[in-house]
């Protein structure tokens, strides 16, 4: 169960800690509270489109729609026409802080975090966008100016980097570092600072003046302290996760940061150029891929596309081994100086669990699945390239020739795979996902791990899948006929 903590702090320049997820760390101390979150208690005059939920969903084919069931720990905003949706302040003023959570957009809504009621980094559905604006997910909204011109009220606002954004439905991650404004008696001595911002494991800003209030703030009477404040007008949202810390002092790092340099919205990178490679056409690169837990593959192909879908392919065991959106890969550890050999992904990067042989043969459905290739007679017979630049893999497992295709959607929104297999056999099983829990979605689709990502089922054969129980954690595996088909979007 998801919990709400309060705790008043004064060490180390915190002051205090937010948190709707029970268990946190400041300055190596650990905090914990056993009040569930179970009202709307923290926020000031709540409208009925916000209420408190256990789980939600969203339907990819129905606009502006989410599906909640009862529970705690998650806060939720349903406008609709007997309960329009407004703004929710919390009953807290913030300066300087640090805010991160998860949210969960419908598809096709729009919402926002303001800090202090004031400066808004928007929230949108902004999946399978390939240039992202100062309107969309991640994005530092505009300022506005109603005694200017039509086409010109909207000024200043700043795109993120890139769209590091995920589906309508699945869980996306923010974390903002905020420095308000100073002041001197009334007097505004310096502007406030978005010092960064990080979406989905990509840092989409860095070091941008904020010169005043962007549109649709409370006031532009700027203040040293607000309420932090979740836009909900524009459609439905929701938030789990919470956390503000507040800072009595400058921390060490915002110090470090403002002196790199940047200017105004000037987005820093650092002293350093890393060596990018971007795909502009459909791109291969062979590298070494270092995974979470020291995991080193050292026969990979990171495949490249212009939808702005990649993903890394393990030659040593036929599986993808993960799948981002944004830009393509930092060659930098492979092509500096003398080099490791290794590349990384530049964008939001879907992995899918330790890597394992998409292909095997089991016993049963509930037999454990091979992990490794020993036994198995695996013996990569490399790949072939079709007119698109788009690689077929092909391999041999089990004495059985296996062809591997994936293709990137041209919506941006995903890939999806095709294996086929010549010679197979009735105990061929191909291991399509895991994660903490794969939950079945009407309509067939399936969402795995705590609403990472959705997979979909486009032919099968007739063969039916498979959840089952694997130390803990789930998995979805379907016996291989001659061919099949699956997309993954994301």
């Amino acid at each position: 169960m998801q919990k709400l903590t309060i705790t008043s702090l004064r060490f180390a320049g915190f002051t205090w800690i937010l948190w709707l997820c029970g268990i946190c760390l400041a300055s190596g101390q650990q905090l914990q509270s056993g009040t569930s979150l179970t009202d709307l208690s923290l926020f000031k005059n709540p409208s009925k489109s916000w209420k408190i939920a256990g789980d939600v969903t969203a339907n990819l084919s129905k606009t502006n729609m989410l599906n909640s069931s009862k529970g705690s720990g998650i806060l939720i905003n349903l406008p609709a026409k007997n309960s329009p949706g407004e703004d929710l302040y919390t009953s807290f003023e913030h300066g300087d802080a640090d805010i991160e959570l998860d949210y969960m957009m419908a598809k096709g809504a729009n919402s926002g975090i303001y800090l202090q009621g004031r400066y808004e980094v928007q929230l949108e559905d902004t999946w399978g966008a390939k240039t992202a604006k100062s309107s969309n997910n991640g994005g530092i909204y505009e300022r506005w100016d109603e005694s200017k011109p039509d086409g010109e009220k909207g000024y200043g606002g700043y795109a993120p980097r890139q769209n590091a954004s995920r589906a309508p439905g699945l869980w996306q991650h923010i974390k903002i570092s905020f420095q308000a404004p100073r002041f001197e008696g009334d007097r505004k001595i310096e502007n406030a600072r978005i010092l960064r911002v990080e979406l989905n494991g990509v840092v989409i800003h860095e070091n941008v003046e904020l010169l005043g209030a962007t549109r649709g703030a409370m006031s532009n009477i700027e203040k040293a302290k607000g309420p932090l404040r979740l836009q909900g007008d524009h459609g439905a949202v929701a938030f789990r996760n919470l956390k503000v810390t507040q800072f009595d002092k400058p921390r060490p790092e915002e110090i470090s940061t403002l002196r790199g340099g940047g200017g105004r919205g000037g987005n820093a990178r650092g002293p350093a150029a890393p060596i990018l490679v971007d795909a502009l056409v459909n791109t291969t690169l062979r590298s070494f891929m270092d995974l979470p837990g020291g995991i080193r593959l050292v026969h990979t192909i990171s495949v490249g596309s212009t939808e702005q879908v990649h993903y890394t392919y393990d030659m040593d065991r036929g599986s993808i081994v993960q799948v981002w959106r944004g830009n393509f890969l930092d060659a930098t550890p492979m092509w500096q100086s003398r080099g490791d050999g290794s590349s990384r992904p530049t964008g939001s990067v879907q992995r899918f669990g330790n890597p394992l042989m998409t292909v095997a043969k089991l016993s049963s459905p509930q037999a454990a699945w091979a992990a490794d290739t020993a036994g198995s007679g695996f013996r990569t017979k490399g790949y072939e390239i079709d007119d698109s630049d788009r690689p077929t893999f092909h391999y041999i497992t089990y004495g059985t020739m296996v062809s591997d295709a994936t293709k990137v959607m041209e919506n941006g929104q995903g890939f999806t795979r095709e294996i086929s297999v010549q010679g197979s056999s009735p105990d061929l099983y191909a291991r399509l996902a895991e994660g903490s829990s794969i939950q079945l979605m009407p309509g067939g689709m399936y969402l795995v791990d705590d609403k990472s990502y959705y997979l979909r089922l486009d032919n099968t054969g007739g063969a039916k899948p498979v959840i089952r129980d694997n130390n803990g954690r789930k998995e979805l595996i379907i016996p291989i006929r001659s061919k099949l088909t699956y997309s993954i979007l994301f």
